[in-house]
């Protein structure tokens, strides 16, 4: 069964998020589990490689050698460690997802709808260890179904959803003349420019007759911010085209 989240802003609006379901998250950790696993082999086989190459395999090793070798297991041991416990960090703060995560079509983000931050990142993803040490995932999975937001331990304390990813497509707008672009939304602020790229997100996802409504709403507090009056535009074309100047 598909679940929703509705996120309201600041500015009174709110934003249905359809949530990531336990099949497609499982399938998303499942294909970055074989891409970990085959970055670390290919690092083993070259480890391996380079030592039996460097005539590391034999037994009358030399005080140096084994410097050396106790060195490159360090190495390959920090490499291990980050390829397991690095991976989620960087690649979800940075990008919101994985490569798992990217071919399944979802992405974390955190209460409000705002962009996962690196904090947000270490926090879930130190609990994914702690969950993956727990039965591999089953505690998750408990969780993930009990939950009415879908839920694991992880998203519990680091207040993150899992959520499809809804592209939007910027509609083909004419630039104006004798104007900076800067200029132009300068006096935009801070929470509607977030407005704006939470509606423009997720425009596609929604009727026609619901994102004109919206779209009416956002731009009837947006268009006296501007430098020029956009008469030409409609509401949502200007959304559109603001959020391609942000």
């Amino acid at each position: 069964m598909e679940r929703t989240a509705r996120i309201a802003t600041g500015e009174s609006v709110a934003f249905d998020y359809e949530l990531a379901g336990l099949g497609s998250r499982c399938i998303a950790m499942f294909v970055d589990l074989a891409i970990q696993i085959g970055v670390l082999i290919a690092i083993v086989v070259v480890f391996q490689l380079l030592y039996t190459h460097t005539g590391g395999a034999h037994e009358d090793k030399t005080p140096i050698s084994k410097i050396a070798y106790a060195i490159a297991i360090a190495i390959v041991s920090f490499v291990v460690f980050a390829i397991f416990f690095g991976y989620f960090i960087i690649l979800e703060w940075r990008f919101g997802r994985t490569p798992g995560k990217a071919l399944l079509g979802i992405r974390v983000i955190r209460d409000g709808g705002f962009p996962l931050d690196f904090t947000a990142s270490v926090v879930r993803n130190v609990v994914r260890m702690v969950e993956f040490g727990l039965g591999f995932y089953v505690i998750s999975a408990a969780s993930t179904l009990l939950s009415p937001f879908n839920r694991r331990l992880g998203d519990y304390a680091a207040g993150t959803l899992v959520v499809r990813d809804n592209r939007f497509e910027r509609a083909d707008l004419p630039p104006l003349r004798d104007r900076e672009d800067d200029v132009l939304v300068v006096g935009v602020s801070q929470a509607q420019r977030e407005l704006i790229r939470q509606y423009v997100a997720r425009r596609a996802s929604l009727a026609k007759v619901p994102r004109e409504a919206l779209a009416t709403r956002i731009a009837a507090n947006v268009r006296p911010e501007l430098a020029a009056s956009f008469d030409h535009l409609s509401d949502d074309d200007l959304l559109v085209y603001v959020a391609s100047l942000l």
